[in-house]
């Protein structure tokens, strides 16, 4: 184990996320996920670690490692396929079989359309929604659309009295047995209309009716039904809102000014916000934390107005206390921001209860208690309010929600393209620690000479002898590292 891992070992924090192997040359060999990154990663380096052969061949060629960290393990069985499939690594020979995920079907030119799973989705004139990563989400919601909506489950071609003629499915799953004429073609048509509607997120009206099912489910002490019935919530909250119709970045002027008004309603501000600021934290890959200032103008994001932040008080991962800063150095007394970006009618953190907390704790000890701020929490889209009364769920075709997730979304974009360009920075420089024979003094000076290990890779041979002051079988060896980095 090199020192540089003993040291990255001691980071890694307790949460969800993906993270990738590199060997000497820099080149990832293996990317993989885990719930707890902490616990994985320790996992491959503990003295006497019984290792299958093949892991055992990949922790002896890493050299380095980093680690992305995200909000739940769904997002890092995405970002592992995606990482895979970008990247090819040499260890994931065993996840090359392109793992699909589980996707809901159906075909609407079917006498009685009905909803089945699948793992491919095929250009075959049915309907799809998916795939997602979690199978059980997919299966709750197929479940919850067949009862709602009366959608027949089973797999008769053509169901009839006396291909039916023992199901009962009409009793003890809701079924509208169009089999058995309790209802027309034509109204099972339509329900299966609606049912996929829903699915495409236009129907966000059932999910707050199973909302408040649950609410009163517990108000009368049913917990159990109560805690079915929020797994519902979440499972379908999840399966639709990948569908919910968000606006183009052509979004018209008419629809994000209707959207501010309806925030101030909703927020109960004294005027629609004219200037809305949107705060996110990227810390994804641990050695870089950084974070993002997006400006929306009457509703509509204004890139005149973004910022972008290092963050300088302390390192590793905690949103809430990046948070914190990034506002206290947007909003303080002595900073260029203050005067230089107007000041905001609503603040938006990117976050739950604890980076709202964080935020306004900081507004209040700068003495700035005019500036109405709320949380986006990303899972379920609320807005979180801490101020006593309830976060707040609005339905998936509002222009208020629109407005606020398009900016934050635009928050998010900001701040990991922010962070990408330190790391690959990073990544990119240090390729010459990897040559034998460049130490640090080598090293500034070829990149004070040339400027990057872009212009070093396409130098002459002779010229990089000649500033690093090496023999020319060095200086191909520079070369030839530089050029296999940047070349990919």
């Amino acid at each position: 184990m090199t020192d540089v891992i003993k040291e990255r070992l001691k980071d890694i924090p307790n949460r969800p996320g993906c993270y990738l192997m590199r060997d000497r040359r820099g080149v990832i060999i293996y990317v993989g996920k885990a719930k707890n990154l902490r616990k994985r990663v320790q996992s491959y380096f503990r003295p006497n670690a019984r290792l299958a052969p093949k892991v055992r061949s990949m922790v002896n060629t890493v050299a380095d490692f980093e680690y992305m960290v995200v909000k739940n393990e769904a997002e890092s069985l995405l970002t592992e396929s995606s990482l895979i499939k970008k990247y090819k690594p040499h260890f994931n020979i065993l996840m090359r079989d392109d793992k699909r995920y589980l996707a809901l079907r159906a075909d609407p030119n079917e006498a009685f359309p009905r909803f089945t799973t699948c793992r491919i989705v095929r250009d075959d004139g049915a309907c799809y929604f998916g795939p997602f990563p979690s199978a059980p989400i997919v299966r709750t919601a197929k479940d919850f659309v067949e009862k709602y909506w009366g959608i027949r489950e089973c797999n008769a071609v053509m169901p009839n009295e006396e291909t039916c003629s023992h199901c009962m499915a009409d009793v003890i799953r809701f079924c509208s047995a169009p089999c058995k004429g309790k209802i027309t073609a034509d109204d099972y048509k339509k329900r299966f209309e609606e049912a996929c509607s829903f699915l495409r997120g236009e129907k966000p009206s059932v999910i707050d009716e199973v909302k408040k099912k649950m609410f009163e489910a517990s108000e009368k002490g049913d917990f159990e039904k109560a805690a079915h019935l929020r797994d519902t919530v979440s499972a379908l909250v999840e399966m639709t809102k990948s569908h919910f119709v968000r606006k183009s970045p052509s979004m018209k002027k008419s629809d994000a000014q209707e959207g501010i008004e309806e925030l101030s309603k909703i927020l109960n501000l004294p005027s629609p916000p004219q200037v809305i600021e949107c705060f996110d934290i990227s810390n994804l890959f641990g050695t870089h934390n950084v974070a993002s200032m997006v400006v929306a103008m009457n509703g509509l994001p204004n890139r005149n107005y973004y910022r972008r932040f290092k963050i300088e008080t302390f390192e590793g991962a905690d949103d809430p206390r990046a948070m914190a800063e990034v506002v206290f150095r947007r909003y303080r007394q002595d900073g260029q921001l203050r005067s230089k970006s107007p000041k905001a009618d609503l603040l938006v953190c990117d976050g739950g209860i604890t980076q709202l907390r964080a935020v306004r704790a900081t507004l209040s000890e700068m003495g700035i208690n005019d500036i109405p701020t709320i949380g986006l929490a990303e899972r379920m889209e609320e807005i979180i309010l801490d101020n006593g009364l309830p976060s707040i769920l609005l339905p998936r075709d509002s222009l208020a929600l629109m407005v606020l997730t398009r900016l934050r979304d635009e928050a998010h974009r900001f701040a990991i393209t922010y962070h990408r360009k330190l790391r690959d920075k990073t990544i990119r420089e240090s390729v010459l620690d990897e040559v034998p024979g460049i130490g640090p003094a080598k090293k500034m000076k070829l990149l004070k000479a040339f400027g990057s290990v872009h212009a070093i890779a396409k130098t002459l041979e002779e010229d990089i002898a000649k500033v690093a002051g090496v023999d020319l079988f060095l200086a191909a060896e520079i070369k030839r590292v530089v050029t296999s980095i940047t070349s990919r």
